[in-house]
């Protein structure tokens, strides 16, 4: 099969799409930014062929680019597994009559008011929210709703550009985040409770691969808090029943009410005093680095996976849910160039049989925000057999290591 990947250079990881792709007997057409003399030799050597653009959201380019390869090649499959990526490829593959997810799904799993319209339409529990265009409109819905709210744009990806807002003046001050540009954003009803995702690989829309995490602490507190050692952790209890049940059954319902047919998911929820409640959904994979710890944690690759169910609509890799495994973020103490660390090599010592791998940027390099993410500067990754003790050894490298700044 002939399939067009969108990006395979970057960020580092999407190289992974490409070299399951290749594996499982793909002959892979990249289309990228980057100049192919760029590439590596061990990329290039995943791709059949490849071609650049000037930009790969760029939907005129990228479908006159399409309307080439066609020309001397079927295709049968286009894929995007970023989230600002993923309506310029549903765009491009309406206008060239490939196969995938289609535009009406990926605007549900993008638009997140017409997402929770949809969902609570098919009787799924989810936040009460809407699309806003004036100050008016908020405050009308914050005399209905009641304040904490949420506000973030309506097509965002994970906490970038999202606040919460407390009452009418911090409504005005978050607000001014939004450029004079934005018309129109999502304000939510706040949702008390536990954070976490359910991701799967879906064929014909039901789950034949399925992972849940939990965040320590919820995302946008990790987010917005630099003393805070933020981590995620798959779980290997999800055949345990209870909340896992609920959620795989929620991933279901998800599914048929946006029409996701065969893809990668990524659905955020919260478990709380109302129970659980569906937060949002991207189909697509997760970012951060979560596949590889799925794979650790499972005796798998799951990027094989994906690749099976993309190319034959099936897949026979199943995960052993033999581990947990989790990601802890190393918050540097402040702005501007790491000096040293203190507390690793204790860490090492007492922990290192269960540590995966980790980024320790050199003494000089520069920091970067918080906000950018748990991969955004130091990082551990581990994995364990039993779900709590995990979670207490990362709680223990949060506590241990500390990330100095000259």
């Amino acid at each position: 099969m002939n399939i067009v990947f969108v990006e395979p250079h970057f960020p580092k990881n999407q190289r992974e799409f490409a070299r399951a792709l290749a594996e499982t007997g793909a002959f892979v057409i990249g289309i990228g930014e980057t100049p192919w003399d760029y590439l590596d030799d061990e990329l290039r050597g995943w791709l059949g062929h490849y071609e650049q653009v000037g930009s790969v959201t760029n939907v005129d380019e990228m479908t006159a680019k399409v309307r080439g390869l066609q020309s001397w090649l079927w295709i049968d499959r286009l894929e995007a597994t970023i989230e600002s990526h993923t309506m310029p490829a549903a765009l491009v593959r309406e206008a060239t009559g490939i196969p995938g997810v289609s535009v009406h799904t990926t605007y549900l799993c993008r638009d997140k008011p017409s997402m929770k319209a949809a969902l609570r339409d098919a009787g799924v529990p989810t936040a009460a929210s809407i699309a806003a265009s004036s100050l008016q409109e908020i405050k009308d819905f914050a005399a209905q709703v009641g304040y904490p709210l949420i506000l973030k744009p309506r097509d965002g990806a994970g906490a970038a550009a999202t606040s919460r807002a407390d009452n009418d003046a911090e409504l005005e001050q978050a607000l001014g985040q939004f450029g004079a540009g934005v018309t129109s954003i999502a304000v939510e009803e706040f949702v008390e409770g536990h954070e976490g995702f359910y991701d799967t690989i879906s064929i014909n829309g039901e789950p034949v691969l399925d992972f849940a995490s939990h965040y320590f602490p919820g995302v946008l507190e990790a987010m917005r808090t630099r003393w805070i050692s933020p981590q995620y952790i798959t779980t290997n209890r999800i055949e345990g029943g209870g909340l896992y049940d609920q959620l795989r059954e929620m991933g279901r319902r998800v599914n048929a009410a946006l029409g996701i047919d065969t893809a990668a998911t990524h659905m955020e929820w919260f478990d709380g005093p109302k129970g659980l409640k569906f937060s949002e959904i991207g189909a697509r994979p997760p970012g951060v680095g979560c596949w590889d710890l799925y794979s650790a944690a499972n005796d798998i690759d799951v990027y094989r996976a994906w690749a099976e169910a993309v190319l034959y609509n099936g897949t026979d890799i199943r995960p052993s849910r033999s581990h947990s495994a989790g990601i802890i973020a190393l918050r540097p103490e402040g702005d501007g160039n790491i000096s040293g660390y203190s507390g690793l090599e204790d860490v090492e010592n007492r922990l290192g049989r269960w540590i995966m791998d980790a980024h320790i940027p050199s003494a000089g390099s520069p920091t970067q925000p918080i906000e950018n993410g748990y991969m955004a500067n130091a990082w551990v990754r581990m994995r364990h057999p039993d779900y709590d003790v995990l979670h207490n050894m990362l709680d223990d490298v949060g506590r241990s290591v500390h990330v100095h700044v000259g």
